[in-house]
This record gives C-alpha cells, sequence and structure tokens, in this order.
C-alpha cells in the first residue's frame, strides 16, 4: 500500500455493514485495524451499525476508545445491507474506498492485491471467489455452490458478461467511482453488489475481477433459498432499470 493520504483525506476507507454481529464484529475490528497500523498510508474504518439489536453498537463504541480512526454509523430501523453500504460510502472520504463484511471472511490483507490495478486505470476491483488465484479455504454446502454458480450464470447472461463472481462482500472504488455509483443505487438488500457493478459499467468505470482467499463462516441470518429467489427477482429489476436507463440519468 503506497504512502499517500493526508488527515483531510485518507487514503483508504474501510466500510463495515453490521446487522447483530456482536459474536465476530470485535476480532473484525482488531484484525482490520491492526493491519492499517502496519500500513504507511492514512486510513478510516466505518462501522455502519444497521438498527442491530444486540451489542454491535456497544462493541463498536468501546473500540472506538482505542482505535482513532474508527467511526459508528447508525441505520435506524433496520435498512438492509445495501443501504448500509450505501450509507458507508457517503461518509467515506478515502481515495479508495472498500466494504468488507463483518464476518471477516475476506482478510483485510487481501486489498493489497488490488491496488497493482488501480494503477493500470481501473476504477472498481473485486475479490472473487470463481477465478484463477482464488483459494477457499472452507467452502460452502455444495447445493449453496450450485446455485450460487446458476446465479452467477444468469447474471453474466443478463447484466454483467464475463465478471465470474458479482456477490463476494470484498469490493474497492476509488472516491470517483464510489461517489458515482452509491447515489444511483436502487436496491436496498442483501444482494445489492450486482447493481453495483451494472452502474458503474454504465457510467463507464472499469472493471477488475480478482482472485482472493475467502472462508464460509457460515452465519448468514437469512433462508439461501430465499436470498436466492430473491436475487432473482431483482435482477430481473436491475434488467428492467437498464432498459429504462436509470442508471445514465
Amino acid at each position: 500500500m503506497k504512502d499517500l493520504g493526508t488527515k483531510k483525506q485518507p487514503y483508504l476507507s474501510v466500510i463495515i455493514p453490521a446487522y447483530n454481529e456482536e459474536a465476530v464484529i470485535n476480532d473484525t475490528l482488531v484484525d482490520i485495524h491492526q493491519f492499517l497500523l502496519r500500513q504507511s498510508c492514512t486510513s478510516e474504518i466505518i462501522v455502519v451499525n444497521d438498527g442491530s439489536t444486540d451489542k454491535t453498537a456497544e462493541i463498536i463504541k468501546g473500540k472506538m476508545q482505542v482505535m482513532d480512526n474508527l467511526r459508528l454509523v447508525e441505520n435506524d430501523p433496520n435498512r438492509g445491507k445495501g443501504y448500509t453500504v450505501v450509507h458507508g460510502a457517503k461518509e467515506a472520504q478515502g481515495k479508495f474506498v472498500l466494504f468488507t463484511d463483518a464476518d471477516n471472511a475476506t482478510k483485510i490483507d487481501e486489498v493489497n492485491k488490488f491496488f497493482p490495478y488501480f494503477d493500470q486505470g481501473y476504477h472498481i476491483v473485486i475479490g472473487s471467489r470463481a477465478i484463477e488465484g482464488s483459494n477457499i479455504k472452507v467452502k460452502q454446502p455444495l447445493l449453496r455452490r450450485i446455485l450460487g454458480r446458476g446465479g452467477n450464470l444468469l447474471i453474466q447472461l443478463i447484466i454483467l458478461p464475463g465478471l465470474k463472481d458479482t456477490q463476494c462482500g470484498f469490493k474497492c472504488f476509488t472516491n470517483e467511482a464510489a461517489k458515482a455509483i452509491f447515489p444511483k443505487q436502487v436496491l436496498s438488500g442483501w444482494v445489492f453488489d450486482m447493481e453495483t457493478l451494472t452502474i458503474g459499467k454504465q457510467l463507464g468505470f472499469k472493471i477488475k475481477e480478482v482472485g482472493i482467499t475467502w472462508t464460509d463462516v457460515s452465519k448468514t441470518k437469512m433462508s439461501f433459498l430465499k436470498v436466492y429467489l430473491k436475487s432473482i427477482f431483482d435482477l430481473l429489476k436491475v434488467k428492467w432499470n437498464l432498459i429504462r436507463g436509470k442508471y445514465k440519468k
């Protein structure tokens, strides 16, 4: 990671959407904070608490006493992962804006694989579990893998040809791309990622998919079948918005 960034504009903003993550958020914050301390750049961590009913906010506030680059942003009430990431992106000041899941399925040091591609002119770099260079330490159950691959094929066929894993929760944007894309976001739920990338593509931003190391934490709070069916419905919404030219307005 380069020695860039100032107190006014950090080099990297890390956004963590969080909903009832009391079991994992402390360890995730420690891991991310320790990594950032080892870098020469300035940074900020923004946790967006999506109306949690457990001790998530309390734990974050405790960590803020010892992590001076940590901020807490609140949703009230619960609004969904897509809305939560957008909320964090609006608050982010970094030259690069990364969002990552609170369960730490992808370790923060994987972001170092992304920066060479920004140097090559890419505006969005996304972690992928489906291309060469990826390393899945703990796999999802077989049925989820089969349905997930089928869903990705549909996404490629209908809106995002060539991107093999649009749903991995580890994506980084230039500040320019983040500020242009996220205000146009319509979907607020769990599977907002494909809309984010579709908007980026429509606006002419270059996207690079990079293999990452990922571990299935098996902690989803929703039925996978429910998520899968909703993702198909949302895919059709995104396609319809594309046809209407909504994302270019």
